[in-house]
């Protein structure tokens, strides 16, 4: 898609809203595949006023979670059009709340989690249907094998088959209307559900609301895929599409509730497929399981982007991200996807069916919910809310949904411990990578170039040192492009002297602005010393040798740049020099004097590099010439001794 094709798609218009249907709503789309028989079977004797409330129960939990608080509040948090816990987190990185990186990992991890058992739990639920006609078909071997060609199709890109999802979920909603409709004639008293005072009273007089609260919470579990695609689609298109998705849903909802109350039916029977007309079900079956593949795409793609963001925001080490299809929003993590897999592939062994993957299911997006919402109440604020507005939102969402995670944590037991175990795996990571990086950084001395202008001169002109490079490039990661780190100075000077004809000291910053890509440049020296900030928004690949390249071209251009060899051979010929990057690389020394818990983290750092990509690849230089070099990183926060002299 172009870039005038995505733009197009954000601004709302019919294809826009199709767009946001194919897109953002085949989680919380493919819900009522489990929803209804997970509530059925906390109760397998209930009566009408049990169907009721927890029907009302989803109604209203999806008016207030989704409508109230992901359409009409988080919409409007956007990031230069972006949305996402980790595009909130970067709107709210300049206040004084420090801690806000906590609530945002935490929830970004949750998120990962969620999203490696959603796979497992909708393809299951879609294809268990095809029991009520064989019943003992072999349902885990291909759910397996759907689930396998899911992801390895993520490495071709959707480009091709994207252009179905619209119109293929549009006819999913209207089919799940159509159907809930038709139910509704066999017992018409279910619209008194939308009264509330019959969840209320479900809740109140239950024992089992605990347990019935953890099953109604399934319906909204892919809500926060409306604010993470925010991006994609735009807000208007989101806004009118949920309403569409919303009415279908809950006619759906109302269906399989009139079937339940109609007769006291076997609830072992999923209502989804009890509603579907004899001789339809194998074709739901078919119909349901590829809702439920493009539900499952549509959820890889948003944990390719918040890994992406991750990086950029330095919550997780660099990783090798690949543009499959000329979409600018479509991206493919190689790393991601396959330990996704792996993590979806163990789920279904552990858990079998959709019965037992409930149990799992749903208790780490209620996490991520409640971090949502802590960053919400902090953006609001600083959008000038009044305090007790700020207060009286936050405080009934954090409420409402603290009752979700501590009716889901029945579940831990049962299930939720996996997922849990997974959220905890990523937000460590997460965690130990962001706060050993600003560590790291404290540690680190910048001197100014200005300073060291004449003897990189006379390095420059002196002719008895060998020419390292015509044009040599350090990274930097100071921010002021006119300092740069001492290492870099002690590269160039002392570690094996480095005469060049011209050096750049490049900077990437990583900017809050999703898709910006654009650089500034300070001359130090007329024609030998540059400095070149980079300035690359959190959805764009750093590829630093092509950026400079294009720098290099305009430089020539303007007449500020001459690149011919220095070489008389060369530049008899016009032929341009060699460029070279060196990058330093820091490992924390065992020498340091710290306290425990920083030398903890700046070991975990240095091991967590495996996660990643080397420097190399991660700026893009795979295809350049560059050399490594590591100097020692060392720490003295704590009292030293001093060796004292004998004689």
């Amino acid at each position: 898609m172009t870039d005038k094709k995505q733009s197009a798609a954000k601004v709302l218009s019919p294809l826009g809203i199709l767009v946001a249907i194919g897109i953002v709503f085949g989680d919380i789309g493919t819900s009522p595949l489990y929803v209804m028989k997970a509530i059925a079977s906390i109760n397998p004797a209930y009566d009408v006023d049990y169907v009721l409330g927890a029907i009302s129960c989803v109604i209203w939990t999806l008016t207030i979670q989704t409508t109230v608080k992901y359409v009409l509040l988080a919409l409007h948090a956007d990031n230069k059009g972006e949305g996402g816990i980790l595009a909130l987190y970067s709107l709210l990185k300049g206040c004084k709340r420090k801690w806000l990186y906590i609530v945002a990992a935490v929830g970004a991890a949750a998120l990962i989690s969620d999203g490696m058992l959603t796979p497992a739990i909708t393809v299951s639920s879609a294809v268990e249907g095809i029991k009520l006609i064989v019943p003992h078909f072999p349902v885990r071997p291909i759910v397996i094998l759907i689930i396998i060609a899911i992801f390895v199709l993520q490495q071709a890109g959707t480009h091709k088959i994207g252009k179905l999802f619209g119109p293929v979920m549009l006819l999913w909603f209207l089919t799940l209307g159509t159907l809930g409709t038709l139910a509704l004639f066999d017992a018409p008293h279910i619209l008194y559900a939308f009264n509330p005072w019959y969840a209320v009273k479900l809740l109140v007089t239950s024992p089992e609301w605990f347990l019935i609260i953890g099953a109604v919470f399934l319906c909204v579990t892919g809500a926060e895929a409306l604010y993470s695609d925010l991006g994609h689609c735009g807000r208007a298109n989101i806004t009118y599409g949920w309403f569409f998705v919303k009415t279908m849903l809950i006619l759906n909802y109302l269906g399989q509730g009139a079937y339940l109350i109609s007769a006291h039916r076997d609830v072992s029977i999923n209502p989804f497929y009890a509603i579907v007309p004899d001789g339809g079900v194998g074709i739901m079956v078919v119909f349901s399981t590829v809702a439920a593949i493009i539900a499952s795409q549509a959820l890889l793609s948003g944990a390719f982007t918040i890994f992406s963001q991750a990086v950029s925001l330095n919550f997780w080490p660099s990783l090798r991200i690949k543009y499959p299809t000329v979409e600018r929003g479509q991206l493919y993590i190689p790393a991601v996807n396959w330990c996704l897999l792996g993590g979806c592939l163990t789920t279904i062994f552990i858990f079998s069916d959709s019965s037992h993957l409930e149990a799992a299911y749903g208790l780490a997006i209620t996490i991520t919910m409640l971090m949502t919402t802590v960053l919400l109440g902090v953006w609001l604020r600083l959008r000038r809310i009044g305090k007790m507005w700020c207060i009286a939102i936050t405080g009934f969402f954090l409420l409402l949904e603290t009752l979700f995670f501590v009716a889901n944590v029945t579940k831990f037991a049962h299930g939720g411990w996996y997922s849990l175990l997974i959220a905890c795996l990523v937000g460590a990571v997460m965690l130990i990578w962001y706060k050993s990086h600003l560590m790291r950084s404290k540690f680190v001395e910048y001197l100014p170039i200005k300073d060291k202008v004449s003897v990189i001169s006379d390095i420059s002109h002196d002719k008895e040192i060998p020419l390292f490079a015509s044009n040599l490039i350090y990274l930097s990661d100071s921010p002021d492009n006119g300092m740069v780190e001492s290492k870099i100075f002690y590269s160039i000077i002392n570690k094996q002297t480095k005469r060049a004809d011209h050096y750049w000291f490049i900077h990437i910053d990583h900017t809050d602005a999703p898709d910006q890509l654009e650089y500034d440049i300070r001359t130090i020296s007329p024609g030998a010393i540059f400095a070149l900030t980079f300035h690359v928004g959190y959805r764009v690949n750093p590829q630093v040798n092509v950026f400079l390249r294009q720098v290099v071209e305009d430089m020539v251009r303007d007449g500020s740049l001459d690149l011919t060899s220095s070489y008389p051979s060369l530049s008899r010929h016009g032929i341009a020099g060699d460029f070279r990057f060196v990058i330093i690389r820091r490992l924390f020394s065992a020498s340091s004097n710290c306290r425990w818990h920083e030398r903890f983290l700046l070991k975990m750092h240095d091991r967590l590099r495996w996660l990643g990509i080397s420097e190399r690849d991660a700026f893009g230089l795979d295809t350049s010439t560059v050399k490594i070099e590591t100097v020692p990183l060392i720490l003295s926060t704590a009292p030293s001794r001093r060796i004292t002299r004998l004689r």
